[in-house]
């Protein structure tokens, strides 16, 4: 498979969470004005703010109201809440410890195939939810090709052998081999090579909407 470039570079540094509210909002303020390639006096004349007060707001002064905010988000095209960006919730992150995931029942089990979720992160910011798996099969289990569901998915084989169908397509997946699609066609493992085998399953799926 020929490398590609990624749209995101997992490595490039990101700011740091602001303690400060004043801080944060004056932060967000100026960063939106310099994208607008707008100066303060050119700010002020779009808002009927002074000079000084935007002077305030941008180095943590002073804290704008709610209407001052409106009139900023106006000017710049943003959001009211885009403000707040750096003044967010902490991450959540889920450890857990060799032996200590949790065993679940999916569609699969009752094929003989055991479950076990590697952590679970709910409602968070990206705005997309990833269940990790590792799935063991054994002498037990028994073919299963017909999963279906929303999202994409990603298998990582460890152990084993399996012929694992997707559509009409059957993979011979081996220790290190992946599997990366669509989870909506039909897929699952139909042929078991050689036992006992495990792999890693991650599937994500955006985050339900509530509104």
């Amino acid at each position: 498979m020929a490398a590609s470039k990624l749209s995101q570079d997992p490595h490039s540094p990101k700011e740091p969470r602001e303690n400060n509210l004043e801080l944060a909002i004056g932060r967000e303020l100026r960063e939106f004005r310099h994208k607008k390639e707008m100066t303060v006096a050119d700010l002020a004349r779009a808002t009927g703010l002074s000079v000084g007060m935007l002077s305030k707001i941008e180095n943590g002064v002073t804290s704008p109201s709610l209407t001052t905010l409106q009139s900023l988000s106006s000017a710049l095209s943003v959001p009211v809440t885009a403000f707040f960006r750096r003044f967010e919730e902490s991450r959540e992150a889920v450890h857990v410890k060799a032996g200590d995931a949790v065993e679940i029942e999916r569609a699969g089990t009752r094929a003989g195939h055991q479950y076990r979720l590697l952590g679970h992160l709910g409602a968070n910011s990206s705005g997309v939810i990833v269940e990790p798996y590792l799935i063991t099969l054994t002498t037990k289990s028994d073919v299963f090709p017909t999963f279906q569901h929303d999202g994409i998915e990603l298998l990582y084989m460890l152990e084993g052998e399996v012929g694992y169908r997707y559509g009409d397509k059957s993979f011979h997946l081996k220790p290190g081999d992946s599997l990366f699609f669509d989870a909506d066609a039909p897929h699952g493992p139909d042929e078991l090579i050689q036992l006992p085998a495990r792999y890693i399953s991650i599937i994500s799926y955006p985050q339900p909407s509530h509104s």
